[in-house]
């Protein structure tokens, strides 16, 4: 057997190094182009993320926007922010609104479809807690607030106040027809059966404190919630619940603030 010569085992230990290095060498770059790629996926899932997140909130922002324009439309739509349409004496509801379909609550209550389901889980969760309430409001036409505003201002008068006193005095705790929020069929008053007065005490019923506690669990806010009256126009009512959605009820709430306050961001 003919022994390998020093220069061919040289050339052979060459080769085998050359080889060996060119493999590391694609290996190395393989890594690399795959950490590469890796960071450029990712940048891009972020880009993506970012761009999806400010998608939603120009969406959100162009439903605001619609809430204080055209209510009524809002409110007609079966688009995402229905619910939003903000109603109040700065932004009225077109006095011809009407929700396209009601569901009764009783035989003299009703509310817009869209919550009916809704409202009732609340109602009978609220019950299976021990709780007794029942919804004394619901959607109200622009005649039936009139007569409400009407009867209210009368009240005042009748104790001695000026007409323009009046005036002033009813629309603290009764929307100006045309700018109320039960024409949207959206908003319920709702009363202990334990105390049935509309006063600050309705507050310190059971009733209240546990719809104050989970109404946003079903979409609901109160809506005119204490010490904000110099923003909602409307002096504290805690028996007024406003349908705006499970996603929005929970953000208005956790913030503590008020319907307007988010859509116009006051």
């Amino acid at each position: 057997m003919r022994r390998e010569s020093k220069k061919a085992r040289t050339r052979r230990i060459l080769l085998t190094g050359a080889g060996f290095g060119l493999a590391v060498g694609v290996l190395v770059t393989f890594v690399a182009a795959k950490t590469v790629i890796e960071r450029q996926e990712k940048q891009l899932t972020a880009e993506n993320t970012e761009l999806k997140q400010e998608n939603e909130k120009l969406e959100l922002q162009a439903q605001k926007v619609t809430a204080v324009e055209d209510s009524a439309k809002l409110l007609a739509g079966d688009t995402d922010g229905w619910c939003l349409a903000l109603v109040n004496e700065n932004y009225p509801l077109d006095t011809e609104y009407e929700p396209a379909k009601l569901t009764e609550i009783d035989s003299e209550r009703s509310v817009d479809s869209r919550i009916a389901e809704s409202l009732q889980k609340m109602l009978d969760d609220g019950a299976a807690a021990g709780l007794s309430m029942y919804v004394a409001s619901g959607y109200r036409s622009y005649d039936k607030q009139r007569e409400v505003f009407n009867s209210t201002m009368q009240d005042w008068i009748n104790q001695g106040y000026s007409p323009l006193n009046a005036y002033d005095e009813t629309k603290k705790s009764v929307a100006v027809p045309g700018t109320s929020e039960h024409a949207t069929g959206l908003a319920v008053d709702i009363i202990s059966s334990e105390y049935e007065e509309l006063d600050d005490r309705q507050g310190d019923t059971d009733e209240q404190k546990w719809l104050m506690e989970h109404c946003w669990e079903y979409g609901f806010i109160l809506r005119y919630p204490e010490e904000k009256a110099d923003i909602t126009g409307i002096i504290y009512e805690p028996w007024h619940y406003r349908y705006v959605g499970e996603d929005v009820a929970k953000e208005i709430t956790e913030q503590g603030i008020t319907l307007e306050e988010y859509v116009l961001g006051q």
